[in-house]
């Protein structure tokens, strides 16, 4: 395997076809414990409001060192994980490399999305 696979993994058509899911659903999925959430979005954007019970963890770092994200990943079992962000672009970039790991992924799109359908926004916590 080269260390390239991965970035060419996220143009191939397979790679393409993450599932999405409305906000409504990625919540039913959290609070049937069927799924966790994540947004992907970078640190300095999380001050705008977070949907609950997201954990947060940016995208960088997952293309990155994966200091939170290495973690994350060795205790989401089984459950999928379901990605966020500010437009649902880079929850898909996301949601495709990660599933090219063979973690069961969905993207849930922007967080707008979220506050149109009246779901839990509020302050991270640190």
């Amino acid at each position: 395997m080269s260390l390239l696979d991965p970035l060419f993994s996220l143009f191939s058509p397979s790679a393409s076809s993450v599932r999405r899911v409305t906000p409504v659903e990625a919540a039913q999925l959290v609070r049937d414990k069927k799924a966790v959430l994540v947004d992907v979005r970078e640190p300095g954007e999380w001050s705008g409001g977070v949907v609950q019970p997201a954990t947060l963890l940016a995208l960088s770092d997952l293309l990155g060192a994966r200091r939170q994200w290495k973690p994350f990943l060795d205790q989401v079992g089984d459950r999928e994980i379901v990605l966020y962000c500010r437009s649902g672009s880079r929850s898909g970039r996301a949601a495709r490399l990660l599933s090219t790991e063979g973690f069961k992924t969905a993207n849930a799109g922007g967080i707008d999305g979220w506050r149109a359908a009246g779901l839990p926004i509020a302050q991270p916590k640190h």
